[in-house]
């Protein structure tokens, strides 16, 4: 039997692309589809966007990596610009966000050991997704990813995720713990949106219990839910905050941001990266950085996805296949009262990528910052009446 020279660690959907222009994408028949799922959040800029192709071929034309073991310019500049607009004092770079978690992790940990905890643990909330290394699959909430992975990473203690009280408890009986990892939107998760609140009480126990709070925006930075970090809306400042996904727009970059005595936990040989900020990943990455604000698309952001959000609670009022629509900027998800994972193929047929995430229950859409209003009403449109089809041959299949 002949093997895949792929390991099939993925379901993939039977189609294959072969370009894109800004939110539309298209297969190798010459075949177009709106994309609402933009790479999971990370084609922010949609596709082939000008700024970051002009950056991305200039800078492969002269250097395109050299090592950690000398001045990398770009780097710094990009340090410089997502410092300024985080707030935080500095950065490590490397290529995903699972590799931007893991530093946090690490730094949690040697924060622990500075302050003589032998072996120190972190706060990490069911149903969080923070990537599929050995440490981050252990930090994710979720047992299905983590069977036959076992042993497992210890020193996280888990909690449910937008529940204060269970955080209150795990302080006054924990004394090894040291840092809480948190999203400020469970993405993987279901596009799970806390209380308005929850980031600023999180801040304030770890103020008094002397804990980092670590923020995981892989997938709500970079704009994605109105402003250019999630945590931005609460007017708070962690002490860690990692992103990736919509940072270079397709390129392989992840940033762990540190301030304060977090930013001072790491020097040299505690942790590296072979190609992390490497010079064309950087150029990517300022040119996405720079649109953003030049173009105002954290607001857009805000304002396209009320749009697509409060057009589906019109066309989907009154249906009891729906059970909430929600939305925090272009994080937008339409949670079913039953399973419907197959509407993902169902949408791909009708021209639209999207995903199924939560159990097979939500459907999560994470446009382009960059879509048009014709293009987030086609959405709407095309979305809305697939449910309806859907959820009325379900119906007439249980009768």
């Amino acid at each position: 039997m002949a093997v895949e020279p792929i390991m099939k660690t993925y379901n993939r959907l039977s189609v294959a692309f072969d370009h894109g222009e800004g939110a539309w994408i298209y297969d190798t028949d010459g075949n177009k589809y709106l994309d609402a799922l933009t790479g999971i959040a990370v084609c922010g800029l949609g596709h082939a966007h000008p700024a970051v192709t002009q950056a991305i071929a200039e800078q492969a034309g002269k250097l395109i990596h050299t090592s950690n073991l000398y001045t990398i310019p770009l780097q710094q500049q990009l340090a410089e610009r997502l410092t300024t607009l985080s707030g935080m004092d500095n950065v490590f770079f490397g290529n995903s966000g699972a590799e931007a978690n893991e530093a946090a992790i690490k730094l949690a940990r040697r924060y622990g050991h500075s302050k003589g905890i032998d072996n120190p643990s972190i706060i990490v909330m069911e149903s969080s997704f923070h990537g599929r290394t050995m440490a981050t699959l252990s930090a994710t909430g979720n047992r299905a990813v983590q069977a036959g992975f076992e042993p497992l990473v210890s020193g996280f203690v888990r909690a449910p995720y937008d529940d204060v009280e269970s955080i209150r408890q795990i302080a006054a009986n924990n004394p090894n713990v040291v840092a809480i990892l948190v999203e400020p939107i469970q993405g993987e998760g279901g596009v799970h949106i806390p209380a308005a609140d929850y980031l600023n009480q999180l801040r304030e126990i770890c103020d008094a219990q002397d804990w980092l709070l670590m923020l995981d925006e892989v997938q709500t930075g970079n704009g994605r839910t109105g402003q250019y970090f999630c945590y931005q809306h609460n007017g708070i400042l962690p002490d860690v905050v990692t992103t990736a996904k919509g940072l270079g727009n397709g390129m392989p970059i992840g940033a762990c941001l540190a301030r304060g005595k977090a930013a001072e936990i790491l020097g040299p040989g505690t942790h590296g990266s072979t190609y992390g900020g490497n010079p064309i990943c950087c150029a990517a990455a300022l040119a996405v950085v720079d649109t953003i604000s030049k173009e105002n698309l954290c607001e857009r952001a805000t304002e396209l996805g009320d749009r697509i959000a409060d057009g589906f609670r019109t066309q989907l009022e009154g249906a009891s296949y729906v059970k909430e629509v929600r939305n925090k900027g272009l994080m937008i998800a339409i949670e079913l009262a039953e399973a419907g994972a197959e509407l993902a193929v169902l949408a791909k047929v009708k021209g639209v990528l999207l995903n199924v995430t939560g159990g097979g229950k939500v459907i999560r859409m994470l446009p382009a910052l960059i879509m048009t209003d014709a293009e987030a009403d086609l959405l709407v449109n095309t979305v809305s009446k697939l449910i309806k089809i859907y959820a009325a041959d379900e119906g007439a299949a249980d009768a």
